[in-house]
């Protein structure tokens, strides 16, 4: 442990964080501020996932689950930013902090600061170390001090399904470790210390069964067997009665141990020669068997309350049989799934559990390693049936031929199955008839429909049966249903480092990642990729992974002998209709990794239900994965399956990626605000929309988060250039409206390399204009001048009244900011009059305003509100709700300068409700702050407080600097009015200190004439 000092503070000058309780940090004794609960949870992900680095999906998954936030992974630039700042010593780089950046997500780096949690993991394996050694002194000590880290309740209040399921397990680590240690108190013969300690423990729930087994050790030990008695008939009850189920087989034989005086067993020692001693138990315990299934131990009392059940033996007896196939040496990443299928069950009826996945993932050596768990507690025999549904026809066994199997299995002769059984039926009744009376373990392999298995099931009691197919089997009643998913990335390199060996592994563990990314974490790639590079001593890793760094080359590497990935998937692919075969081959081309039945609806030209219903078989043959209801995803292998069969016929995948990028253009078109006179007249504006309106659009569109960069890119690399530029065109207004500037920027840098391959030649002066747009809402004037110039230049020169008229409006609003008024006027009147000749009533609209803007500032407030008010009409025309607030927000500018406070008043209130309806954040906030700003003209300036510090509540880290500033100027203005001189300052100081604030003057001289006004009113800096 780190050296700490007399009051418990760590003093090897690292950051001490805390998670088992109240979520802290300090740097000695002095705390640090972690920020609120969100926050907390971000940097609670890192640790728990270190030293991994942490991708911007896992971490937004970790803490918000399915409620991703709007701004998607840039919200974490913000939370580790001040993370940082938090934790790091002043001065500290990027390269030096205790969280690192990488490529596509963050590393909570171990060696820079300790937590609780890791000393907790070391103080817990020095514990079982200690006590399996037999030092049980050591192990007291080491469990004492991981217990004494719980502060309380681990990562308490912090949001997110990481969290819930940490402290679940650590409620769990701390159970085990408080029965540990009374484990060892009963061994050390210390047992009223014992005794305290578990009577002090609560329960995890009232079914707790080893730490009811140690109470009645412990009781026992202190001479009180009666108690200890009681203490079991008391479970055994609440066993019963909760959940109709008989104590398992260790509690059972404690309680015999106590009836028994069996000091050995309890106590770990003798205290005196037994004078009646126990039979050996039937069976030896095994960590996996589940209890209730488990034949009674025999004594020479047979106890009460253990049923006697009699065992026929049926005609013909023979030996126990076991046909398990032999078990895979390395089965890794799969222990909660093994705990699912050898969890006890309930000994009445027959069991079923069906387990599916895509193929090459692993099933049948997961149910053949629970079989073999579950083995001992079967003593009637643990029968296999391989049906081989995907192996040639002529290894396919049908039911019939399975119950001739599995009949002489049980009968111990072939010569006893009479030879007139050839219906179905008989030997279905054979069979059940046979099996009434045992307990068969029996597992059912490559089964590919309910109708092969229900007619193998056995009829005995206390039966358990495991069916493994590739399908899912949903007209088969199962007990469980057990979906098996590729291997995490850790779980995998851990499967390589096993077939290829450790040392070869550890010599490369960047690649060995890599590899095990490449192969998707299915087990038969990562085995036949380990059976290559044993076959090759010479080959590295990375020699490899750059063999398999293309998708569709990575399924030709993965070959060996007879085994293939590829030849996997295609007997999966072989069973299906020809209807699921082409909603495959058309999925193979979707331009992003996840997707909904609106994208396979568009390529198949079919309704939305029709493409749901397709997904869904997919998902049931296990081709497809349904990561989030309606989102749907394939495997990167078999993706690259699904792209070499639809290269097998170009005509039909040619039409699939037409119109799925269509689909991603006319979505952007209607979510967007520049309405159909914003995009030229042609065959994607001409037909009907696949979306109900801009609603249902925008909700599209969203879905896909940051995939929407992915799109462009996909048309760009498959040379649909026309497509790259009409969707990065279209999705600007979506995504800028969203607070989205990156990625908006990244679909038009992308998109801009394709517009001289284009044939749509407007394409190289809309998307500058769009470039113009980009850095205006991001306050980059300079470079906003520079776009729209390129952009004007462009139109004129092709005579394109549409582009000259958007880049004249931009230009216009950049030099109006940039001061250069006169140019400012002229180019926004030659928007207002163009606009209407190509029917561009956004375009109208945001011109209109800008000029009235600027007349406003010129003191013309009539002229002003004459253009507002045209910008109004215009704007209610095209029913946009954005457009429609942000006029009204203009034309109320202009009302305040008239002194007409009430009609403002009443066009702001309907600006805010209208923002608010379009989930538009910044527009929300710079209606309200508007709003506050008309209360405190009417002397309200109480409520101007209220509502200027809710537009600023609701500004994300992504709202642009000019924004937040003029929300701030605001806010400091009404606090000077309102006699608080101290919040006032604290405002203006702020809208000073914000990034790039010097690049918005107008602000910026605000925010320094309000300083300059408390100074002169004698109010001192703080």
């Amino acid at each position: 442990m780190s050296a700490e000092g007399p009051d418990g503070a760590r003093t090897d000058g690292r950051v001490w964080i805390e998670l088992l309780g109240p979520v802290g940090a300090r740097r000695g004794t002095a705390p640090l501020a972690l920020g609120p609960v969100r926050r907390q949870a971000v940097l609670a992900a890192l640790i728990l996932r270190a030293p991994a680095l942490v991708t911007y999906r896992q971490l937004l998954d970790d803490v918000w689950g399915t409620e991703t936030p709007g701004t998607g992974h840039r919200v974490l630039f913000s939370y580790v930013y001040s993370l940082r700042r938090a934790l790091d010593e002043p001065g500290t780089g990027a390269a030096r902090s205790v969280i690192r950046g990488g490529r596509g997500g963050y590393r909570f780096e171990p060696g820079v600061a300790r937590t609780d949690l890791a000393e907790l993991a070391e103080e817990a394996v020095r514990a079982r170390r200690a006590k399996t050694a037999g030092d049980l002194e050591a192990a007291l000590i080491h469990a004492d001090r991981a217990l004494a880290l719980f502060r309380g309740e681990p990562l308490p209040g912090l949001p997110g399904p990481l969290a819930a399921t940490e402290r679940e397990r650590l409620a769990r680590q701390r159970r085990t470790l408080h029965q540990d240690r009374a484990e060892c108190l009963v061994l050390l013969g210390r047992h009223a210390d014992a005794l305290d300690a578990l009577m002090a423990a609560p329960l995890s729930h009232p079914h707790d069964e080893p730490l009811a087994g140690l109470r009645m050790r412990a009781l026992y030990g202190t001479g009180r067997q009666a108690e200890a008695l009681a203490l079991y008939q008391e479970m055994r009850h609440r066993l019963l009665e909760e959940l109709g189920m008989e104590p398992g087989e260790d509690l059972r034989q404690v309680h015999q141990a106590v009836l028994r005086r069996d000091d050995e067993r309890l106590l770990g020692r003798r205290r005196a020669p037994a004078a009646h001693p126990a039979h050996a138990a039937t069976s030896a315990a095994h960590p996996a068997t589940p209890a209730r299934a488990a034949e009674p131990s025999t004594t020479d009392t047979p106890p009460p309350d253990v049923p006697d059940r009699p065992h026929p033996t049926p005609r013909g007896a023979h030996p126990r049989r076991n046909d398990l196939p032999g078990d895979t040496a390395c089965l890794v990443g799969r222990e909660e799934e093994l705990a699912l299928l050898t969890a006890p069950v309930s000994p009445e009826g027959v069991s079923v559990v069906a387990v599916d996945g895509t193929a090459g993932v692993g099933k049948s050596a997961l149910v053949v390693r629970a079989a073999r768990a579950l083995a001992d507690a079967y003593p009637d025999g643990c029968l296999y049936v391989d049906l081989h549904t995907h192996g040639a026809a002529h290894e396919s066994v049908g039911p019939q031929r399975a119950l001739r199997r599995l009949l002489r299995a049980v009968r111990g002769s072939g010569d006893e199955i009479p030879d007139d059984l050839d219906e179905m039926a008989d030997l279905v009744a054979a069979w059940r008839t046979a099996t009434s009376a045992l307990r068969l373990l029996l597992v059912v392999d490559d089964a590919d429909s309910a109708a092969q298995v229900r007619p193998l099931l056995p009829a005995g009691p206390g039966s358990r049966v495991l069916v493994a197919g590739r399908r899912r089997l949903l007209g088969l009643d199962a007990d469980l249903r057990l979906t098996v998913e590729p291997l995490e990335t850790d779980d995998a390199v851990g499967l390589l480092r096993d077939l290829i060996g450790r040392s070869r592994a550890d010599r490369e563990p960047e690649k060995a990642a890599e590899l095990a990314r490449r192969c998707g974490g299915l087990p038969l790639a990562l085995r036949i990729a380990s059976a290559r590079l044993q076959n090759r001593p010479s080959w590295t890793l990375a020699f490899l992974a750059g063999r398999m760094s293309d998708d569709l080359r990575s399924l030709g590497e993965l070959r060996a002998g007879d085994r293939s990935v590829e030849a996997a998937f295609r007997m999966s692919y072989d069973q299906l209709t020809p209807e699921l075969q082409r909603g495959f081959r058309a999925l193979g081309l979707a331009p992003t990794a996840r997707f909904d039945a609106l994208t396979l609806a568009a390529m198949l030209g079919a309704p939305r239900e029709e493409a749901e219903d397709v997904l869904e078989d997919l998902v049931d043959a296990s081709l497809l994965q349904q990561p989030h209801p309606g989102r749907y995803r394939l495997h990167d292998l078999v993706r690259a399956h699904a792209r070499r069969l639809a290269a097998g016929a170009p005509e039909e995948a040619a039409a699939d990626r037409t119109a799925a990028l269509d689909l991603y253009v006319a979505a952007g078109r209607a979510a967007g605000d520049w309405g159909p006179g914003g995009f030229p007249a042609d065959a994607r504006t001409s037909g009907p929309s696949p979306f109900a309106g801009w609603r249902e659009a925008a909700a599209w569109l969203k879905a896909a988060g940051g995939q929407l960069v992915d799109v462009v890119a996909y048309a760009a690399a498959t040379g649909r250039y026309d497509h790259a530029c009409w969707i990065a065109e279209a999705l600007v207004d979506h995504l800028v409206h969203q607070g989205r500037y990156p990625d908006c920027r990244a679909v038009l840098e992308s998109a801009l390399s394709c517009a001289d391959l284009a044939t749509d030649r407007r394409m190289a002066s809309s998307l500058r204009s769009c470039l113009g747009m980009v850095d205006i809402y991001q306050g980059r004037f300079p470079e906003a001048h520079t776009w729209f110039t390129e952009a004007l230049d462009l139109g004129r020169a092709r005579g394109d009244l549409r582009e000259q008229a958007r880049a004249a409006a931009g230009l216009g609003a950049a030099e109006w900011i940039l001061g250069e008024v006169g140019s400012a006027v002229a180019h926004l009147g030659e928007a207002v009059e163009l606009a209407p000749r190509t029917g561009d009533d956004w375009l109208s609209v945001i011109a209109r305003c800008s000029l009235g803007a600027i007349h406003s500032q010129q003191g013309r407030h009539q002229e002003a509100l004459d253009h507002a008010s045209a910008a109004v009409a215009t704007a209610e025309k095209s029913g946009r709700p954005r457009v429609i607030s942000n006029a009204l927000c203009f034309t109320a500018d202009a009302l305040l300068a008239l002194d007409r406070h009430t009609e403002a008043t009443e066009l702001l209130q309907r600006a805010v409700q209208l923002a608010s309806d379009a989930e538009d954040l910044a527009l929300y906030a710079a209606s309200l702050s508007r709003l506050a700003t008309v209360a405190h003209l009417q002397g309200s300036l109480h409520s101007a407080v209220d509502i200027h510090r809710e537009a600023l509540s609701t500004l994300t880290p992504s709202a642009s600097t000019w924004l937040e500033m003029e929300v701030r100027v605001r806010l400091g203005a009404t606090y000077a009015a309102a006699g608080r001189p101290t919040e006032a300052r604290h405002e203006f100081e702020k809208a000073l200190t914000l990034p790039a604030a010097a690049d918005h003057p107008r602000q910026y001289g605000r925010a320094h004439e309000g300083l300059r006004a408390l100074d002169a009113a004698g109010e001192p800096s703080p």
